[in-house]
């Protein structure tokens, strides 16, 4: 069983009525119109009861005035509905569309931080079912409240004027219906809470079932995986149950309110007639006015019922939308200088919230160079890469671009979100491609460029005979997260995509640990001839890939503890010598070494680089 979430907090939707502040014309026109439907159905019953009493009592036929009239409120209220409905909904969806925006923009803002940990079905279930979740929140509750109260307002006056003890059975109605509503407040949110609790757990169980099919199949746990949907679907079915239970038997409650109200007008209004106190063709129009005044309550009543029952969705959406950046903008965005670029880590230290991963970390790659970055697994290698990528901030240090002398550094946290990205491109060993084309997926962060310079970085990347083999050339959809597309293909795609922006750093995370050697090879010559005045950190186990940088830097406990050439380092017998002779059989088993807390990355699927899955390759000794 799952634990029973929190009841979320009562502002939670309160919190989301500043969105309609660019609507405001939109909102006053939806109120003004469910004003006039409310209006007109009361009038028109009102004065289709009392047509009736004058017809019965007094026996004269309606008027043609009347009947021109009742006829008006007809038209009235059909058109006032329908307008009602279309701004209404054209309402919610417009600020729907934003709130989705928001909500991306609040996740992107905080990512990794926010999104670690978390499913992605979840996350899918806040984007698109809390979400929508409001629309009835934006669509009805609101300007059914307020048109509501206003034609009470005005129906309890006219009451009042055919007898003030009309409103002693209306009156105490209308206040249960308003009430009850708030006093259960918060057992309607403890069970709205349970069902988008289980709708997210099943939205995130189907997710991961669809996108792990594949290894399902191998590993034969097809039957288990089932069993979880099936006790995820029964957990919401229960939540359903128990929330629409309760909530059949307020409407049931609400009826019985409406209709005891209306009884008490038609036992007063009967009395009032018999002593003479009230006109007889008034006594079926006064019971139809109380009748028409509560309905629209009655139905405010079940808006604030359902609006409770949201505050789930509202308070998941709101912490969504208002996610702390993990990286904050700068106020004065400073100017990166023109040229070559190095990078500087200078006494970092960050953790993720425990101990330490970099401790005092110091390593410096001067504009043009190659540096290789190598240590254990949790030595923070990754760490350094997500760091560069500004998906967090040092918790002490700074992390720096730095042009040649005699120019000044500039820490990452004074450029802009668009200098950074256009001066540094991180491709890290999983970088997913979308649904879509590949030309779609090589132009996703520099969609400007031109064919010839789409052709070179195809070259270079040695993605120009995987295009041509494809039935449709760049052309081809590559289907979701790549997978028309074997693991080396998309490690060559994902370069691809992060040299196409032009960045003057280039840090690679394990981006090559999909291909083979001679794939690996040929693409560190391809690079380094592509771009001389590059500066490349290069995140590898590999030590044919690690020999092939200028330097190296081995990072351990956080701290760089050895730095230098191939040759300085293996004659040494130090630090780098140590890490090779340590992870030799791990490395020639195909494992990978790249999350910085300690865990094992999962078994790569393609890891034999261009060539189809569950092909390995031999992992070389160092030369």
């Amino acid at each position: 069983m799952t634990r029973t979430p929190p009841a979320p907090d009562t502002g939670a939707l309160r919190s989301l009525l500043p969105v309609l502040g660019a609507h405001r014309t939109t909102v006053l026109r939806t109120c003004l119109a469910a004003l006039a439907d409310q209006a007109a159905l009361v009038a028109l019953v009102t004065l289709a009861a009392h047509t009736v009493g004058t017809a019965v009592v007094d026996h004269r036929p309606p008027a043609p005035g009347t009947v021109a009239v009742l006829v008006a409120l007809v038209a009235l209220r059909a058109l006032a509905t329908w307008r009602e409905m279309d701004l209404s909904h054209d309402l919610a969806y417009r600020v729907l569309a934003v709130l989705r925006v928001r909500v991306f923009d609040g996740l992107a803002r905080s990512a990794p931080a926010r999104i670690a940990g978390r499913r992605s079905g979840d996350l899918a279930a806040t984007a698109l079912g809390d979400v929508e979740a409001l629309e009835f929140f934006y669509a009805h509750a609101i300007a059914q409240l307020l048109a509501s109260g206003m034609v009470f307002a005005v129906s309890a006056a006219v009451l009042a004027a055919l007898g003030p003890w009309l409103l002693l059975a209306v009156v105490p109605a209308a206040l249960l219906l308003i009430f009850s509503p708030l006093l259960e407040a918060r057992g309607r949110a403890e069970r709205g809470a349970r069902t988008r609790a289980a709708l997210a757990e099943v939205s995130a169980e189907t997710v991961e079932s669809v996108d792990g099919l594949r290894e399902l199949l191998m590993a034969g746990a097809l039957d288990r995986r089932r069993a979880r949907l099936r006790s995820a679907g029964r957990r919401l079915a229960r939540a359903q149950r128990a929330e629409q239970s309760w909530e059949t038997g307020a409407g049931a409650v609400r009826d019985l309110l409406v209709v005891a109200a209306v009884i008490g007008v038609v036992a007063a209004a009967a009395h009032a007639a018999t002593a003479g106190q009230l006109a007889g063709a008034w006594a079926p129009a006064s019971m139809a006015l109380a009748l028409g005044a509560l309905a629209p309550v009655a139905e405010s009543a079940a808006a604030l019922g359902r609006a409770g029952s949201l505050r789930a969705a509202a308070a998941r959406v709101r912490a969504a939308v208002e996610a702390p950046a993990g990286a904050p903008r700068p106020d004065a965005p400073l100017p990166l200088p023109a040229g070559p670029l190095g990078l500087r880590l200078r006494g970092v230290r960050f953790g993720y919230g425990g101990e330490p991963v970099l401790d005092g970390l110091d390593l410096t790659v001067r504009p043009g160079e190659t540096v290789a970055l190598v240590g254990a697994s949790g030595a923070g290698k990754t760490t350094c890469a997500h760091l560069l990528a500004r998906y967090w901030d040092p918790a002490e240090g700074a992390v720096e671009l730095v042009p040649p002398a005699p120019g000044s550094p500039v820490d990452l946290r004074d450029l802009s979100e668009a200098e950074l990205r256009a001066a540094v491109s991180v491709v890290g060993q999983e970088a997913p491609l979308f649904h879509g084309t590949l030309a779609e997926n090589l132009r996703l962060g520099a969609p400007d460029a031109t064919e010839d310079e789409v052709a070179a970085v195809m070259d270079i990347c040695g993605i120009t005979p995987v295009a041509d083999a494809l039935p449709q050339g760049l052309d081809t959809p590559v289907g979701e997260r790549g997978a028309t597309l074997s693991g080396g293909q998309r490690a060559r795609v994902a370069l691809a995509r992060g040299l196409l922006s032009g960045p003057r750093v280039l840090v690679l995370d394990e981006t090559t640990a999909h291909l083979d050697h001679r794939g690996d090879a040929e693409l560190a010559e391809a690079l380094a001839a592509a771009s001389a005045t590059r500066t490349t950190l290069v995140i590898a186990h590999r030590p044919a890939t690690v020999r092939r940088a200028d330097r190296i830097a081995v990072l351990d406990a956080g701290r760089v503890v050895e730095q230098g050439t191939w040759e300085e380092l293996t004659g040494a017998d130090g630090a780098l010598t140590r890490l090779f002779s340590r992870d030799g059989s791990e490395e020639r088993n195909g494992q990978e070494h790249g999350d910085d807390r300690g865990e094992r990355n999962p078994a790569r699927a393609d890891a034999g680089g261009d060539r189809p899955a569950g092909v390995t390759e031999a992992a070389a000794p160092p030369r």
